[in-house]
C-alpha cells in the first residue's frame, strides 16, 4: 500500500496545510468539496500543489511532522522544487474518481 504525504494551498496561494493519507485522489476529492470540518474547510485550502509517496505509513507520519516543523520559506522551496508554477496537480477530481477511489 503507497502513503502520501501532501501540501494544500488555496486559491491565492498564502496558505498551505500538510497532510498525509492512503488515498490521495479520495482526499483532494474531501477537501474540494467540503466534506470535513477543519481548517482546509475555514480556509478553501483545496488545490494539490506537492506530494510525496512512501510506503510506509510510520514514515509518512514522521514526515509528515518534520514539513509542519519547517518555516514557511523552506515548505515554499519545497513545493517550488517539484512545481514551480504551484499548478494544480490533481487537476479534476470529479464525483467518478472519487468513487472509484473508495472501491
Amino acid at each position: 500500500m503507497s502513503y502520501y504525504v501532501y501540501m494544500l494551498t488555496n486559491q491565492h496561494g498564502n496558505v498551505l496545510y500538510i497532510g498525509v493519507t492512503n488515498n490521495l485522489v479520495r482526499r483532494v476529492y474531501e477537501h474540494r468539496h467540503h466534506l470535513v470540518d477543519g481548517f482546509t474547510k475555514r480556509y478553501h485550502v483545496d488545490k494539490l500543489v506537492y506530494y510525496e509517496t512512501t510506503g510506509d505509513i510510520a514514515t509518512a507520519i514522521t514526515r509528515e511532522k518534520q514539513l509542519k516543523s519547517w518555516t514557511r520559506a523552506r515548505k515554499d522551496a519545497l513545493v517550488a522544487s517539484m512545481n514551480p508554477q504551484w499548478e494544480e496537480l490533481l487537476p479534476e477530481v470529479g464525483d467518478s474518481s472519487a468513487q472509484s477511489a473508495s472501491e
